[in-house]
């Protein structure tokens, strides 16, 4: 039976995480303080981010997607991380076994996480789905920038969205960058229709498998690629604990589930394994 959930929970959580090890999970919810909007928080708009299917289906959609990108990309590249993605690379260093993030924006790396798995990829990468070669986003940014001179300028105003990129409709004559041996480029991301690769998934349930406890913090687990650490956690019967404001997909298999902020919570946590 799962354990039952509790939405005023903040202090047994802090005092059962900061008792034992465990690992982290982490989801949009976790940057929207660097000003990264989330996806399905409150207030979240509806939103219809663009399959593999469609990316790889032909030149249109990738000039869709790389139009939006090249102007999404501009902003989310100047975002720093926050308190919550400092505290948790605090908590690297002391008990925190693995962080592993949803997350494409490389904020937990720059806030200098110790031990981080990249779910879903880094949009700072670039892949050639041809020759399979890994470029730097800012080596792409710099060519789609001196192709389409004043881009970003015209589109300036236009919504940036989680993924790095912005609510953008008409890309009519948008010049995509190819690879130098003339292939298609892909951000190195798993886009949905997509698989997360096995090794990473392998990596992360080992963690699971090792660890005293779980946390989940900003992700509603809606898409399965972290909900079954959550469900691998409630099988081996250790302690969740989930930080969300708003449902998740998880909430029945939650120990504790806290209604606050990341940072705020995180701040809390980091103090409170410095007094332990």
């Amino acid at each position: 039976m799962p354990a039952e959930v509790s939405t005023s929970s903040t202090t047994d959580s802090l005092d059962l995480l900061g008792s034992r090890r465990f690992v982290a999970l982490t989801g949009a919810g976790l940057s929207t303080d660097s000003g990264i909007p989330d996806y399905r928080g409150p207030g979240a708009p509806v939103r219809m981010p663009m399959t593999y299917q469609e990316f790889v289906a032909g030149p249109e959609s990738q000039q869709r997607y790389w139009a939006r990108a090249h102007v999404g990309w501009s902003r989310m590249r100047d975002a720093e991380p926050n308190a919550g993605h400092l505290a948790l690379a605090r908590l690297g260093h002391r008990q925190l076994d693995l962080l592993i993030t949803q997350n494409v924006d490389g904020l937990h790396e720059r806030a200098g996480q110790p031990d981080v798995i990249a779910l879903h990829g880094r949009i700072s990468d670039v892949i050639c789905l041809d020759c399979r070669v890994v470029s730097g986003r800012r080596q792409i940014q710099a060519q789609m920038a001196a192709a389409n001179p004043g881009y970003v300028e015209t589109h300036s105003t236009s919504p940036v969205r989680p993924d790095g990129d912005v609510a953008l409709e008409n890309t009519t004559g948008f010049v995509v960058p190819t690879c130098a041996c003339g292939g298609r480029l892909k951000p190195d991301v798993v886009f949905f229709g997509e698989n997360v690769p096995k090794e990473r998934v392998a990596r992360c349930q080992a963690a699971v498998d090792a660890t005293e406890a779980l946390l989940v913090a900003g992700s509603s687990l809606t898409v399965m690629s972290g909900l079954r650490f959550v469900r691998q956690a409630a099988r081996r019967g250790i302690p969740i604990v989930i930080l969300n404001r708003g449902v998740t997909r998880g909430d029945e298999f939650a120990t504790y589930k806290v209604e606050a902020g990341c940072s705020e919570f995180l701040g809390r946590l980091d103090l409170t394994m410095l007094a332990g």
